[in-house]
């Protein structure tokens, strides 16, 4: 059953932007609602009775009585009821988050230091750009090669660990066509407050053309279409284009230039080089640096790899 769309915002979470968001919001409103009514009445019984009844002589003397069970029944009672209505509030979020809609798309997410790769049925494959249709159930099939992240899209309340060597799922259903943030919500190492990604809500006829596309778009110079995937693929995490050095080489003057390997070879980085070492990071290492780059061979498309070569050439 397809769960209803409430497009109310919460007074204290980011703008609900699937159709989940409802049920989520509510439980979160629910217990942080009772939480701020408990609080105040604790502590405003603490307060009152500490001024009340406190020792005002030596004469004073503590009250001869140890209990009261109405009172403790009471005090018992009605959390516990309380509690209850709590967990089924969030129960009923919880399964409508859990279990995927019969007809949903299914997206493939491989999550990996320090970016998130997507796998359409169709063959589209995306990296840090998640491109997903407006009023349709979609299912993220997900699993990681390293360490643990965690998928966490705020506006649609979605958030799930990807777990190496296995496979999680977490499904949405946006009902706005906007872009959101996706981010990784797990330490995952050095690089992990940059592992970030856009999820871009278009409509259906929209997502269609992109998905026939191949995820690209026309018309655009080569070094302009690198300029974008440099971006979009988190390349700036590692490699900067000022000449300063981060976890990867910079690529500011890099074409042309004589690398020296961490073997003690030297390389022209010529048009074969920084394709080869764009497809297999690990094939030659620069002198001084780990290979931690994610390996694109099978990723990226010719088109993209010719794009950012162009790009790279252009480093002055």
């Amino acid at each position: 059953m397809k769960a209803p769309h409430i497009d109310i915002d919460s007074f204290w979470l980011p703008h609900a932007s699937s159709t989940i968001a409802g049920d989520i919001d509510s439980a979160w409103d629910a217990a942080m609602i009772v939480s701020i009514i408990f609080f105040i009445l604790v502590i405003g019984a603490m307060l009152l009775f500490v001024v009340q009844y406190r020792r005002r002589s030596e004469n004073d003397k503590t009250s001869n009585i140890v209990h009261n069970t109405t009172l403790e029944i009471a005090w018992s009672a009605i959390p516990l009821a309380i509690l209850v209505v709590l967990f089924f509030i969030g129960l009923n979020g919880y399964i409508g988050a859990s279990v995927a809609p019969a007809e949903s798309y299914q997206i493939n997410v491989t999550a990996e230091k320090w970016m998130w790769t997507f796998s359409y049925p169709n063959g589209t494959i995306s990296v840090n750009k998640l491109v997903v249709p407006r009023g349709r159930p979609v299912q993220m099939v997900m699993s990681s090669r390293d360490v643990i992240h965690s998928f966490f899209v705020p506006e649609f309340r979605v958030k799930r660990d990807v777990i190496p060597g296995s496979y999680t799922s977490i499904w949405f259903e946006a009902t706005e066509a906007k872009e959101v943030l996706l981010e990784c919500a797990e330490y995952c190492g050095a690089g992990h407050s940059n592992m970030l990604a856009s999820v871009q809500v278009m409509e259906e006829p929209q997502f269609q053309e992109w998905l026939d596309n191949g995820g690209e778009e026309k018309g655009i110079p080569p070094a302009e279409l690198g300029k974008r995937l440099f971006a979009t693929y988190g390349c700036t995490t590692c490699h900067s284009l000022d000449g300063r050095p981060g976890q990867g080489p910079s690529l500011k003057g890099v074409y042309g230039r004589n690398e020296m390997m961490s073997d003690g070879m030297q390389v022209m980085a010529d048009d074969n080089y920084i394709r080869e070492s764009i497809e297999t990071s690990t094939a030659k290492v620069v002198k001084g640096f780990n290979p931690i780059m994610p390996v694109f061979k099978g990723v990226l498309k010719d088109k993209q790899i010719d794009a950012l070569v162009a790009f790279v050439k252009e480093q002055k």
